[in-house]
């Protein structure tokens, strides 16, 4: 059976577009993989000063996963903190690693063409080495990554790589397993659905906040009665997300038609989410009240992952010539 391994960062509360595009893929391979979830609480360090919301956000994310059926007996879920061998397989990383390989990062390049390389911490100019390191300490075989992430995946293999090169055939290479077909989901804008635009769609938040923020997506200033075009709406590209062919055809039909007003398109689209996440959320709201099975299910998941970590990490010192030799 192959490992496969996902990681998310603690900063913040999940939205819709991670759950689609993150969440409910990496929780299906489960079922046909060894699967290892980490919650990147390292990673939120970069950007997130506040060391209370960083914990109230990694049991939050935890509570998501188990909510959506993350089962912990079939999958590992662990904190990223809970493994700090990580951070020294990092060091031994970087040690083979260049800095003009890392200045080519997409975060890295779109802060220099900003002007504000200088203002990045040392933490996220290293995140990719950091991430490697998540990835290659479990000896994992594959990595889902959307398209966008693909870049990440590649200096991995680069670095282990270069390391193999080095100190023979020690880590392993993963496989992207490529997410081509998850659509981007719009955010409350009309752009990516994303934290940093705060744009965000809540699906386990109580139905009168979740019916908020659907109700303020922007949508242009055609009047009830006028035709519209449901292609260019963000509120129809969301329906689509969720409904059968038969219901986006019938909603197709009443943009068309006119007499059909953006608030009708909303209702129907809160409508529609409300019930598809009723049950998880009830399942996670029990979770949020009880943290005791939230650390139970985090705690399994770092005892099972933790014997795979010594053993790496045991061969990559011997390797390089640290510690003791017996």
């Amino acid at each position: 059976m192959k490992r496969s391994l996902s990681g998310i960062k603690s900063t913040g509360t999940p939205h819709v577009g991670n759950y689609l595009g993150m969440i409910r893929p990496a929780i299906d391979l489960q079922i046909d993989h060894e699967a290892f979830y980490f919650i990147a609480d390292y990673h939120a360090l970069t950007t997130e000063k506040d060391g209370g919301e960083i914990f109230d956000s990694t049991l939050s994310v935890a509570a998501y996963f188990l909510a959506f059926g993350l089962d912990p007996n079939k999958a590992a879920l662990f904190r990223q903190s809970a493994v700090p061998e990580v951070t020294e397989l990092a060091w031994l990383l970087s040690s083979v690693y260049n800095i003009g390989s890392l200045e080519r990062a997409h975060t890295y390049k779109a802060a220099k063409d900003l002007g504000k390389a200088n203002a990045l911490n040392h933490a996220t100019f290293m995140y990719p080495v950091l991430m490697a390191a998540d990835i290659l300490i479990y000896n994992s075989d594959v990595v889902p990554v959307g398209a966008d992430q693909l870049q990440h995946l590649e200096m991995t293999r680069d670095m282990a790589s270069r390391f193999n090169a080095i100190y023979g055939d020690l880590l392993k290479l993963p496989e992207a397993i490529v997410k081509e077909n998850v659509a981007v989901v719009p955010g409350r804008d009309g752009r990516k659905m994303s934290k940093s635009y705060k744009n965000t769609i809540e699906p386990l938040t109580s139905s009168k906040k979740l019916k908020k923020q659907i109700m303020s997506i922007v949508t242009d200033v055609k009047s009830l009665e006028e035709p519209k075009d449901p292609e260019s709406c963000n509120v129809f590209a969301l329906y689509k997300l969720f409904s059968s062919a038969e219901e986006c055809r019938q909603m197709e039909a009443n943009y068309r038609g006119g007499n059909y007003g953006y608030g009708h398109a909303k209702i129907a689209l809160f409508e529609k989410m409300d019930a598809y996440f009723s049950p998880y959320r009830e399942k996670y709201s029990a979770l949020i009240d009880d943290p005791a099975e939230i650390e139970e299910a985090l705690a399994m998941g770092a005892q099972r992952v933790r014997p795979i970590v010594l053993e790496t990490m045991k061969k990559l010192r011997l390797a390089v010539g640290i510690g003791r030799r017996a």
